[in-house]
């Protein structure tokens, strides 16, 4: 190839790979920036039978800022009728967005909420998750902790990671509710830590206390109270669906442009 010729291919290669790159690159930072700003105009609270959980919490145990991913109840058919037991409440931290949106802008909410992969990647994303749990009918704190121990722990064996430090988290977290009972409209929270660690605490209401009342530094028992939850045997196909929902009209509205 002459010389000239073959320079000016190379010119014109050069110039397409710059164009691509600079593409790709205005595209992930749609991704990574529109998101957060779209998200303080649009996010909104949800009424899950008597409980109005607000688009914006500061969470027990942490300083990060949180955001309503979702809600729903939970209940069970008995004798063909469904009897509600709880309203559940899923928040974010706010970089939650950004990270889930590379991967999953687009998807309709349809996809998202089969795909057990989505809600994998919610349970284990590097951002901060609180949870609240407010009660319909009245329990006993071991009714609950039991069945959500007895939950945790079929999930962690199912996952090959239930180990002695397991097995001793979730028996301070039994512990902790020993001595609790929850009347209706009273409240349980959980902040699932950066560095794996599970704050709980208590209220009598929906108001988010500042004191917890235990922190269980187990990092696999933290992620599998929020499996328990949305995973994919969750107890709240409700609050799932509430998930994917808001979640693909946030990837939609962050980076529509």
């Amino acid at each position: 190839m002459h010389p000239k010729l073959h320079s000016y291919v190379l010119a014109i290669a050069c110039n397409i790979m710059i164009f691509i790159v600079s593409v790709n690159a205005n595209h992930n930072h749609n991704l990574k920036h529109c998101s957060k700003s779209h998200r303080l105009k649009t996010v909104k609270p949800v009424k899950v039978e008597n409980v109005t959980f607000p688009p914006f919490v500061n969470a027990t145990g942490s300083n990060n800022n949180f955001f309503l991913g979702g809600a729903g109840v939970r209940g069970l058919q008995e004798q063909g009728k469904f009897i509600k037991f709880t309203d559940i409440g899923i928040y974010l931290q706010d970089n939650a967005v950004s990270s889930l949106a590379d991967k999953w802008h687009g998807k309709s909410t349809k996809k998202l909420n089969k795909s057990n992969e989505f809600f994998k990647d919610i349970i284990k994303g590097p951002f901060e998750k609180f949870m609240q749990v407010t009660l319909i009918l009245p329990l006993s704190g071991p009714q609950y902790s039991e069945k959500v121990a007895e939950n945790c722990a079929a999930i962690l064996k199912s996952h090959g990671v239930y180990t002695n430090e397991e097995e001793k988290a979730t028996e301070k977290f039994l512990s902790v509710f020993k001595k609790e009972t929850f009347a209706p409209g009273s409240s349980i929270f959980f902040t699932v830590l950066h560095q794996g660690s599970l704050v709980i605490s208590f209220s009598r209401d929906a108001y988010i206390p500042k004191v917890e009342a235990a922190i269980i530094k187990n990092k696999a028992l933290s992620e599998a109270v929020l499996e328990s939850m949305i995973g994919e045997n969750g107890v709240s196909p409700a609050a799932k669906k509430s998930l994917a929902t808001r979640l693909s009209k946030l990837f939609k509205e962050g980076c529509a442009n």
